[in-house]
């Protein structure tokens, strides 16, 4: 790898695809709670990011709604992953993705030059236009709209597959 693409370099890539892109700069948020009031403001789908890997030491980056409710013990199934899935250590995502906790987002597929990671895009999300995410750090959030993510994911070498994720049963019933 030839060092980790800069936020600058981010765009002069989707300005080279024709991806149009606003980004606005905010304080630095690393959970979704921390985001909902910034969010509030910006127009479009939110996005929570689990860089993922399963027994085999396969690893997917699943790009869901922000508010998503996922369960985790099922969603090895449809994504034809080997037993349970668990989250990348920080050191692997840094290594594949280019980004810290906290700032894991679908640009960091750039980096992702092996093309080593499945990319998963949640239905509801992509049902929202514009979809926003960081820049590759968590003090800023990009919008591009839907279909020029996968475009970007595309141009990366990474084919995305948009599905409904599972979520999980009421515990009361």
């Amino acid at each position: 790898m030839s060092g980790v693409t800069t936020p600058e370099e981010l765009f002069a890539f989707l300005d080279d695809l024709g991806v149009a892109h606003a980004t606005v700069e905010h304080v630095p948020v690393h959970t979704v709670a921390e985001s909902r009031d910034l969010k509030a403001a910006m127009p479009g789908g939110h996005s929570k990011n689990l860089f993922l890997k399963d027994k085999r030491g396969r690893l997917f980056l699943v790009v869901a709604e922000a508010e998503a409710r996922i369960d985790l013990k099922r969603l090895h199934g449809p994504l034809g992953a080997t037993g349970r899935l668990s989250f990348g250590s920080a050191e692997l995502l840094y290594e594949r993705l280019g980004v810290r906790p906290g700032s894991v987002t679908p640009f960091g597929l750039i980096n992702d030059r092996d093309g080593t990671v499945a990319v998963i895009l949640d239905a509801g999300l992509m049902a929202h236009d514009p979809v926003n995410f960081h820049p590759l750090h968590n003090g800023a959030t990009t919008a591009v709209a839907p279909g020029d993510l996968i475009r970007f994911l595309e141009a990366t070498g990474h084919t995305p597959r948009v599905m409904v994720l599972p979520e999980p049963a009421d515990e009361a019933a």
